[in-house]
């Protein structure tokens, strides 16, 4: 059982559960444009560390759970932790590029994180399956190409607090630190490679033709 995956999933929880209970901390700390030009810089870290609820905060960390070992086996802790929260910071960097003039605003969740981590881990093994619901299994690529369509969706709809557009940030850059660190994958796991490319095109393309 690794202690920095452990470490990362218990603050989670700890900050999650303080916001839930304390509605002044999760909006001094949830990602709000406006804050952030502001200045308030600390909200592009800390909102990855709050969500909207317990549902929220349940999928994250056991998607998190699933994907962080294999991250962790390949490439070992410290490019785990530099994948984790270089996903966040990329997943609410995006955030800002789409929503930069929109100041009002707001998301939590560590989702661009997570995001990072599944597309690192499906780079690293893409044979890996995931039990969805405990007993549909699909291979990981599918499943992650599913979590970014359902983001797309989220980011038409507008109807949560959940950070979709973050998703995408967090898997551009699991995806760009993974091959960056083994960039043997490139050859070895090229359909993969390519497989994992098509939804972060495909919202550039929605963005471009102003379907989003």
């Amino acid at each position: 059982m690794n202690t920095i995956l452990i470490g990362i999933i218990v603050a989670n929880v700890l900050i999650s559960w303080k916001g839930f209970e304390d509605l002044y901390f999760f909006r001094k700390y949830e990602f709000h444009v406006g804050s952030i030009r502001s200045g308030e810089q600390i909200r592009m870290l800390s909102s990855g560390f709050l969500h909207v609820d317990m549902m929220h905060l349940f999928f994250n960390m056991l998607t998190l759970w699933f994907f962080a070992s294999d991250v962790i086996h390949y490439l070992g802790n410290f490019s785990f932790v530099l994948i984790y929260f270089g996903s966040l910071i990329f997943g609410n960097l995006l955030t800002m590029v789409f929503h930069k003039n929109d100041y009002s605003y707001r998301a939590v969740g560590a989702s661009g994180a997570v995001t990072g981590v599944l597309y690192s881990a499906i780079l690293l093994n893409p044979d890996k399956e995931i039990g969805l619901y405990f007993f549909i299994w699909l291979p990981g690529y599918v499943f992650g190409i599913l979590y970014l369509l359902y983001s797309i969706y989220g980011m038409r709809a507008k109807n949560d607090n959940i950070g979709h557009t973050a998703h995408f940030g967090g898997a551009i850059g699991g995806y760009l630190i993974t091959l960056i660190k083994d960039p043997a994958l490139i050859y070895d796991h090229t359909f993969i490679v390519v497989l994992l490319l098509i939804p972060i095109l495909i919202l550039f393309a929605m963005a471009k033709l102003g379907k989003l």
